[in-house]
């Protein structure tokens, strides 16, 4: 069996390589990632010299270089998790989003389809429905959940997911989609609110939490989101959308105390900064498709899994630095003069 993943260089696509290489050493598993700001190759680095893996530097924009990379390697199985994914960055700028997330989806389901794929599985985000009124705790996004989108990021992955769902009734291309919640665990560019939190939490510096901290998420291990993705590629129904999340919401405040307490920081290290523009209040996802049909189950609740993540966190200082300063550009650079 031969799997592409794209975005492979990102959080949870580099994830995946490292879960799909470990339980499945006979398959081969070709990782793309064209390497921009929030893509590291340092973190498939442990993988790198695994005969059953192999890096690949490019575009899913690029019409001409995807064509040519199906037609080599004639992918059985394409998981899709290359996207622009910051929603202040797509705010900032909406265009990338756009074009990368849409434009990208549409290249690789052309190729797929050119190619026979067995399987497309695009990854997607309950940020497509919107959000959840912090007063109705009853209320929980289905797959039958209307999309409702806030801002250009989720947007831009909900258009991606009616593309999919319509190159399979157009076409016929054998699809699947899944919306996980909010993940976190290891190699999670510090950008994001708890590597940013356990950063600044452990250097003393003030964490900045907009509002009032009151916005609630869902949060997913993403080790639960690979076994997930994992279950869908090999046994999900063709056309369907599964909803994977952890049954582990939270406030962004409580998020941050949690850190705080466990590394025995005070919560006077909080600061409370101007809200984000159309900043979703509530994100709530309810799994129980992908609980009765394939029989997934979160491992990790939000007490296990923050404690793994903040020991992650200190004990990879290196990593986190490495980004910061630069480090792994020119770690990227080398390894392609050493190609």
């Amino acid at each position: 069996m031969k799997v592409l993943v794209t975005g492979a260089a990102g959080f949870i696509g580099g994830n995946f390589c490292h879960y799909m290489v470990d339980k499945y050493p006979n398959y081969e598993i070709i990782a793309l990632d064209a390497l921009t700001y929030a893509g590291n190759l340092q973190t498939l680095e442990p993988i790198m010299e695994n005969i059953s893996f192999k890096f690949v530097k490019g575009d899913i924009t690029d019409r001409l270089f995807i064509n040519d990379l199906f037609k080599k390697e004639a992918f059985d199985i394409v998981v899709n998790f290359a996207a622009e994914s910051h929603v202040d960055r797509s705010i900032e700028n909406p265009e990338v989003f756009l074009k990368t997330n849409i434009l990208g989806t549409q290249v690789l389901m052309d190729a797929s389809l050119k190619n026979e794929v067995k399987r497309y599985h695009q990854v997607s985000t309950d940020e497509v429905y919107g959000d959840l009124p912090l007063d109705r705790p009853d209320l929980f996004f289905t797959e039958d959940t209307p999309i409702h989108t806030s801002s250009p990021y989720s947007a831009s992955k909900a258009a991606a997911d009616l593309l999919v769902q319509a190159y399979y009734r157009t076409f016929n291309l054998p699809i699947t989609i899944s919306r996980c919640s909010n993940n976190y665990g290891p190699y999670h560019f510090p950008e994001k609110l708890i590597p940013l939190m356990i950063k600044k939490a452990l250097a003393d510096e003030s964490l900045p939490v907009y509002g009032t901290g009151e916005n609630v998420r869902d949060w997913l291990h993403v080790h639960d989101h690979c076994v997930a993705i994992d279950l869908i590629i090999h046994k999900g129904k063709d056309g369907n959308v599964y909803n994977i999340g952890g049954h582990n919401e939270r406030t962004n405040l409580e998020v941050v105390k949690t850190i705080l307490n466990e590394l025995s920081k005070p919560e006077s290290l909080i600061k409370f900064v101007t809200d984000r523009k159309g900043h979703d209040m509530r994100y709530a996802i309810d799994p129980s498709k992908i609980e009765n049909e394939l029989g997934w189950k979160a491992k990790y609740n939000f007490e296990s899994g923050i404690i793994q993540t903040i020991r992650w966190n200190i004990q990879n200082q290196d990593w986190i630095n490495n980004i910061e300063n630069g480090e792994y550009l020119r770690f990227m650079d080398e390894y392609y003069r050493n190609k």
